[in-house]
């Protein structure tokens, strides 16, 4: 094998991608130091605050999503893929890679096109259960694609796929015993039940809409909550409640401590996008999960029915979460012997060390 490989890995848009992508990154680098590493995101989204903060340099596409529902805003979006290429090819022209990979996100696709044209070796790195329209199309002519999820044989070649599960940041899974001091970090009493709920580093509006209805409901059944709103809500909830403050409600922007939060809850209430449930598996927390409506071919449903077959989870409609979910979750609570099923059932879903599979399989198309 080369022992200075070269490697781009592509993609972004959320934590969701670009967490998988720093953990591969980081396996690579541990089990080949001297490897050279060149990350590409999409301007103006988060990676490009992300990656550089975790030690990687990357580079920007002037690329974004299909905006559904409006014609208008997707006039200009063939021009922005057609530059992307362009730029991407440069990028492979000056960086000289010795493989890419794909986690997906906006930037994924022109570089992983830009990689098959070139003739360099690509790696999928497919999250959901439900494959996406660029990575299907490129699927194809991929060297390896690596999913976390079981049936995947209906979006890409048998023979390429691997199963290996998504990759997570090991620090906050590593939560056994650390109830208290997650406890003691939130200032709430480890004796009494926690239900931290989560809608991700952006939020989610129906999961903060439904804490806030039903919120004298959690505190009256003298239930703690550690709810992180995400920074597009933060503000205007803390405005709203800072009159009605109670003790067994703790209110973030953001989780810093996500392994402390993890080790002190007794349920989590969360979105359904697949790094977040390769992370609960890992917990093995009992969980509800509220996919989004508003992703790609309903895909968060998809991860969370994947679940829900194995009785590893329960599953809420979005649109009746505000009415349900909170009595959803007081009920669960209260079922001690459906807990540890839950629990039991999602650990069994769990893929340990998916970063360094991912990472040898990386390194695999380097030697070849």
């Amino acid at each position: 094998m080369n022992n200075f490989p070269k490697i781009i890995i592509s993609g972004g848009g959320t934590g969701g991608h670009i967490f998988p992508a720093v953990a591969i990154a980081n396996a690579l680098k541990s089990i080949s130091p001297n490897c050279e590493i060149l990350f590409v995101g999409a301007i103006g989204r988060m990676e490009m605050e992300k990656v550089p903060a975790a030690g990687y340099k990357i580079e920007g596409l002037n690329i974004s999503g299909i905006q559904r529902g409006s014609i208008l805003k997707n006039l200009g979006l063939p021009f922005k893929v057609l530059s992307s290429v362009r730029k991407a090819m440069k990028l492979i022209d000056e960086f000289k890679p010795d493989a890419v990979v794909g986690v997906g996100g906006y930037a994924s696709g022109p570089l992983l096109y830009a990689a098959k044209l070139k003739g360099i070796p690509y790696l999928i790195q497919e999250q959901n259960s439900y494959a996406g329209i660029t990575n299907k199309m490129l699927g194809k002519g991929a060297a390896k694609i690596c999913v976390a999820f079981e049936g995947m044989e209906q979006f890409f070649p048998a023979e390429k796929i691997m199963l290996t599960g998504n990759p997570v940041r090991e620090n906050i899974v590593d939560i056994k015993g650390k109830h208290h001091a997650g406890a003691e970090l939130l200032k709430l009493d480890p004796l009494k039940k926690i239900i931290l709920v989560t809608g991700g580093s952006l939020g989610a509006g129906t999961l903060n809409k439904s804490i806030e209805k039903h919120l004298s409901e959690i505190i009256a059944a003298d239930v703690q909550v550690v709810w992180q709103t995400g920074k597009y809500y933060y503000n205007s909830i803390v405005e709203r409640l800072t009159l009605n403050y109670h003790p067994n409600v703790v209110i973030l922007e953001f989780l810093n401590k996500m392994d402390l939060a993890y080790a002190a809850a007794d349920l989590v209430i969360s979105r359904a996008g697949a790094g977040t449930i390769a992370e609960l598996c890992l917990v093995q927390k009992p969980v509800i999960l509220v996919p989004s409506p508003n992703v790609a071919e309903d895909h968060q449903t998809k991860n969370a029915l994947a679940l829900v077959k194995n009785d590893a989870a329960v599953l809420i409609a979005d649109r009746s979460a505000e009415d349900t979910l909170v009595a959803e979750a007081l009920k669960l609570l209260k079922n001690k012997n459906r807990c540890e099923v839950l629990s039991e059932n999602i650990g069994k879903m769990a893929y340990r060390d998916a970063d360094t599979v991912i990472a040898n399989e990386v390194l695999k198309l380097v030697k070849s």
